[in-house]
C-alpha cells in the first residue's frame, strides 16, 4: 500500500471517529441508557454548547469522510488490480471500524428491531399486533410511528430478533450491538461478493468495492445505523454470484450452486420481501444464458417451487402461514420529497391543499400508478432482453421497484448501488452522469442525515437550530471539497480519477 493510501484512509478514520464522538451527543438512545448518566455524555446532550460541538462533529466528520472516499479514487488508481481491491476494502474496513461503537445516527429503526423482537418472544404475531402491546415500548427508544404498525421485515429476520433479545436480555446495548454485528455480516458478504460478480462480469472489481464497500452513506447506514437492509443486500449478492456461476458450471456443480441461490436469496426474502423481484432472474442466470424457453420454463418452476416451499415452511414454523407475504406486500406507505413520483405528484397535491381537500389521494393514486409500472418492467425484463445480459435485466428490473415509489429512504438506493457498480455502470463507462449522480446522491443524503435526524433534549428548544448549524457545515464542507481539490473535481467532472 502506498504512502498516498496510508494519508487518505487516515483521513477517513478521522472523518469516521468525528462521526463516532458527535454520536455521543446527538445519536439515539434509549430513556435508561448508562451512556446518559455518563459525564461527558451529559454535557454533550444537555448543554447547548455540547449539542452544538455534536452537530458539529458529526456532520463534519461526515464530509471529512466523504472527501477521504473521492480521494481514495484517485490513489488507488495505477497500483494494479489487486493492489487496487486490497487498498478500498482496507478503507471499508478501518472506516467501518469506529461505527461499530457509534451511537445509533441517521435513524432509529434499529430500536424497533428490539421490540419486534420482543413481540416474538411474547408469543405474539408481529404482522397483527404492534409494539405498543408491549410494556415499556417506548423506553426502548421505538418510534412512536410503530406503535400500531404491522412489523415491514420478514420472519427469517423476526426470529433472529428474538434471538438477540432472548441472549441481551434487559440490556438494550448489548441487543444494539448484537444487531449491529448482523449487519456487518451483511456488510462482509457486501465487501465479499461485490468485486467477484464485477470479476464475473468483466468490469474493474476495485471500481466497484469503491463507490459500493468504501461509500459514506453505506458505512453509515448498514453499521452505525444498522439497517438490516445490510442482511438482505449481502444475502442477495451472494445468491446472484451462486447463479452466475451455477449458469456456467456443468454435472452436479450446476445443482449444487444453483441450489445454494435460492436459499441465500430466500434468506434475502425472509430478511425483507423487496429482494423477491430478483427471484426469477435467479433462475434464468442458473439456467444459463443460452437457455431454450422450454428450459427457462423449467428452471423458473423448479425456481419457485424450491424458494416458495422454503417460504411457505418459514412461515408454517413461526405460525404466520402465508400472512406474512400479504401484509409485507402492502407496506412501504408515505413520501419522501426527492422521490421522482413525489415530485410528479407535488403540483397536483398543491392543487387538493389549495381546493381545501386531503392530497392523500393524490399520493396513493401516484402509488398504484408506480406499483403497476414496475410490475410491468419486470415482467418486460423476464421475457425480454439480450441472452448474455440477464443480470443487467435483473438490476434494471430491481431498480424500477425502487425508483417507481413516492416513498425511497436514503438507504434504499443502497439496495441497488451494489448491482450496478458490479455491472459496470457507475465507473466502467463513458457516460458521466451515473457517477456524478452518484456522488451527488451520497453528499446530499450525508448532509441530510446529518441535519434531519438529530437526536435533542425538547427542554434545549435548539431543534431549528441545530438543523440550521448543520447545514451550514455542510454548505461550507462541501464548498471547500469542490474549490479546493482539483482531484476530487476531476473525478467528478471528467470521471478520470488520474487527472491532476
Amino acid at each position: 500500500m502506498t504512502k498516498q493510501a496510508y494519508a487518505v484512509i487516515s483521513y477517513g478514520l478521522a472523518g469516521s471517529v468525528l462521526i463516532l464522538l458527535g454520536s455521543v451527543g446527538v445519536g439515539w438512545l434509549v430513556t435508561d441508557s448508562p451512556l446518559s448518566r455518563w459525564g461527558p455524555a451529559i454535557w454533550l446532550r444537555s448543554e447547548h454548547a455540547g449539542v452544538a460541538v455534536s452537530v458539529i462533529a458529526l456532520t463534519a466528520g461526515c464530509w471529512v469522510l466523504f472527501h477521504a472516499w473521492l480521494r481514495l479514487r484517485h490513489v488507488m488508481t495505477g497500483t494494479g488490480d489487486a493492489a487496487a481491491l486490497s487498498t478500498v476494502t482496507s478503507a471499508a474496513v478501518v472506516w467501518s471500524a469506529p461505527q461499530l461503537l457509534a451511537v445509533p445516527i441517521f435513524s432509529r429503526d434499529l430500536f424497533a428491531y428490539l421490540n419486534q423482537g420482543r413481540i416474538v418472544l411474547a408469543g405474539e404475531d408481529p404482522y397483527t399486533t404492534g409494539v405498543s402491546a408491549l410494556d415499556n415500548w417506548f423506553q426502548l427508544g421505538t418510534d412512536i410511528g410503530w406503535a400500531e404498525d404491522a412489523t415491514p421485515y420478514g420472519p427469517l429476520f423476526l426470529w433472529l430478533a428474538a434471538g438477540v433479545m432472548r441472549l441481551s436480555g434487559d440490556s438494550a446495548e448489548l441487543a444494539v450491538l448484537l444487531f449491529r454485528l448482523l449487519c456487518v455480516l451483511g456488510v462482509i458478504l457486501i465487501l465479499i461478493f461485490v468485486p467477484r460478480l464485477a470479476k464475473q462480469l468483466g468490469t474493474d472489481p476495485a471500481s466497484a468495492q469503491w463507490v459500493t464497500g468504501a461509500n459514506p452513506l453505506l458505512i453509515i447506514s448498514f453499521i452505525a445505523s444498522a439497517h438490516n437492509d445490510a442482511l438482505m443486500v449481502g444475502l442477495a449478492l451472494a445468491g446472484t454470484w451462486c447463479a452466475l456461476r451455477a449458469g456456467t458450471s456443468g454435472s452436479s456443480a450446476h445443482w449444487l450452486w444453483g441450489v445454494a441461490a435460492v436459499m441465500l436469496l430466500v434468506a434475502s426474502i425472509g430478511t425483507k420481501l423487496i429482494t423477491l423481484v430478483m427471484l426469477p432472474f435467479i433462475g434464468l442466470l442458473w439456467a444459463g444464458s443460452r437457455a431454450s424457453w422450454p428450459r427457462r420454463f423449467a428452471y423458473w418452476f423448479l425456481t419457485l417451487g424450491l424458494a416458495g416451499g422454503t417460504l411457505i415452511g418459514i412461515g408454517m414454523i413461526g405460525g404466520y402461514g402465508l400472512g406474512w407475504v400479504s401484509v409485507l406486500a402492502g407496506a412501504g406507505s408515505g413520501a419522501t420529497f426527492w422521490a421522482p413520483l413525489t415530485i410528479l405528484a407535488a403540483p397536483f397535491a398543491v392543487v387538493f391543499l389549495l381546493l381545501d381537500q386531503s392530497p392523500d389521494i393524490v399520493f396513493d393514486t401516484m402509488s398504484l400508478i408506480g406499483r403497476i409500472t414496475a410490475i410491468i418492467v419486470v415482467l418486460y425484463l423476464m421475457f425480454r432482453g439480450g441472452e448474455q445480459r440477464i443480470f443487467q435485466r435483473m438490476m434494471w428490473a430491481f431498480a424500477a421497484v425502487v425508483v417507481l415509489s413516492p416513498l425511497i429512504q436514503p438507504w434504499y438506493l443502497l439496495w441497488i448501488l451494489p448491482l450496478f457498480a458490479a455491472a459496470g455502470y457507475l465507473t466502467d463507462t463513458p457516460m458521466r452522469w451515473p457517477l456524478w449522480l452518484t456522488i451527488g446522491a451520497t453528499g446530499f443524503f450525508l448532509a441530510f442525515g446529518a441535519a434531519d435526524q438529530l437526536s435533542i433534549h425538547q427542554f434545549l428548544d435548539v431543534d431549528l437550530a441545530m438543523m440550521l448549524v448543520s447545514i451550514g457545515v455542510s454548505v461550507v464542507g462541501a464548498t471547500v471539497i469542490w474549490f479546493s481539490d482539483a482531484r476530487v473535481r476531476s473525478i467528478v467532472l471528467s470521471g478520470d480519477p488520474a487527472a491532476p
